[in-house]
């Protein structure tokens, strides 16, 4: 069967998202010269950049085969880049087609290592303007960069290997802020950056080959429309849904740790209006082929989108240590799913009245523990398992919650030692509705 995309992933991202454009902030940009070659010639001479403001119209490409040893940095000031026409404002061209097992490497990809993107802005006027594009490179570094009001700010694409993206600023695109395309890539450290705004999405995996991703220390929000306008999108998603009959894309070993994702769906709006109604903090989508695999979620506060996590198709998931606030409606729902752990969180709507539900469905061996569940509004459960087999729930601590625990046409799990304060009396703390094998203590 074939999947069917959301609508904004089939229209251009210039006819969906409104970004603003370096004619904001620079009025009189058509009385800049072109300094694409300029620029061109300075990098081809492996020099740096002179501090100054500069209008390029294509890329400016960089061969690492042809230079060996790279570094794009100002020589002294700050460098700005405004990228008037389509593609990347830097296209950074590698030969590595092998892993990151030493045995994989030609002797001439030794000379390509690791080259450095540092210190420049980047500032989109053109719809299809991007800001920085990496192929086949093997170690390569960016940092303290900027890119705004571009459509991605930092683009992957087929094959690349031991990247690393820290103190970076990608702000207000009209598309994605850091998007992995359907890449093959293992060895991946994404640190200390603000990703945010991004109408896209912040950072998107989206098919190919994808192991060893880690994200830590980042302040991600905002990442989709800002508008009340539905949409699937994520401050962070990992989707291999769209390549539901190919095994070899798949995406696995993923660790989110340390950060701050949150907006939008409450704050902004005003009345009962939902930001970006459908967004996710965090969404996997996998295959039945190749659920999304081995992530652990840890560490991180999350709040105020629509579903706060939701994960599809996705395997030995840890959700372990966060602070979960805002949500509208969900806290966090699973779908046919395996081995998902949710341990040692805290979920608490804060100054929103919201349901705040926690919900599996079809889902197997997964274990809710040692939670604490505050003045959730839903009268449907507050958590609730529907089709479900081998769950235990235990240890939790549910306050001033409207509904307790509802299991329904599920079977062989273990519901016991939860606790309920402040809890209506005529509420009941634990419904089995067509279940069996159930065990249920206080």
């Amino acid at each position: 069967m074939k999947k069917i995309l959301p609508i904004w992933l089939l229209l251009p991202l210039s006819c969906v998202f409104a970004a603003p454009s370096a004619l904001d902030q620079f009025p009189d940009l058509a009385t800049f010269p072109d300094r694409t070659a300029e620029l061109q010639q300075i990098l081809d001479r492996k020099a740096g950049i002179p501090g100054g403001i500069y209008r390029i119209t294509s890329p400016l490409l960089i061969q690492l085969a042809e230079r060996k040893e790279t570094a794009i940095t100002p020589e002294h000031g700050g460098v700005t880049l405004i990228m008037d026409g389509p593609g990347p404002a830097i296209r950074m061209l590698g030969s590595h087609g092998g892993t990151a097992d030493p045995k994989s490497f030609q002797p001439k990809t030794w000379l390509e290592r690791m080259p450095i993107v540092a210190g420049i802005e980047i500032i989109g006027n053109h719809p299809e303007a991007d800001g920085i594009e990496l192929k086949g490179c093997f170690e390569p570094v960016i940092s303290k960069v900027a890119v705004r009001w571009c459509r991605h700010g930092i683009h992957l694409v087929e094959r690349n290997r031991n990247v690393v993206i820290s103190d970076c600023h990608l702000y207000e695109n009209a598309g994605i802020g850091l998007f992995l395309d359907d890449v093959n890539l293992h060895q991946i450290n994404v640190a200390n950056s603000h990703i945010s705004y991004n109408r896209g999405g912040g950072i998107v995996v989206r098919d190919g080959n994808v192991r060893n991703l880690q994200i830590t220390g980042c302040a991600i929000e905002a990442n989709m429309p800002g508008t009340t306008q539905p949409t699937q999108t994520a401050n962070i998603l990992l989707d291999v849904s769209g390549s539901e009959l190919d095994k070899s894309k798949s995406i696995a070993e993923i660790a989110i740790t340390g950060c701050t994702i949150q907006h939008s769906a409450n704050y902004g709006a005003t009345g009962d209006a939902t930001m970006a109604e459908g967004g996710a903090n965090i969404r996997l989508r996998g295959k039945d082929l190749a659920p999304i695999d081995s992530v652990t979620i840890s560490g991180n506060v999350m709040s105020d989108t629509t579903n706060l996590i939701d994960l599809d198709r996705s395997m030995d998931v840890t959700i372990s240590g966060n602070t979960f606030f805002a949500p509208k409606p969900a806290n966090l729902i699973v779908t046919n799913s395996q081995r998902i752990l949710v341990n040692g969180n805290t979920f608490n709507p804060r100054e929103f009245e919201r349901p705040g539900t926690i919900s599996f469905e079809k889902c197997q061996d997964c274990l809710v523990t040692n939670c604490i569940l505050n003045d959730f509004t839903t009268k449907e459960g507050s958590i609730i398992l529907r089709e479900c087999d081998g769950f235990q729930i235990r240890g939790n601590t549910l306050t001033g919650c409207q509904s307790g625990i509802v299991v329904e046409k599920s079977k062989n799990s273990n519901i016991h030692d939860n606790l309920f304060q402040r809890f209506d009396e005529n509420e009941k703390r634990i419904s089995v509705i067509e279940s069996v094998g159930i065990n249920v203590r206080p």
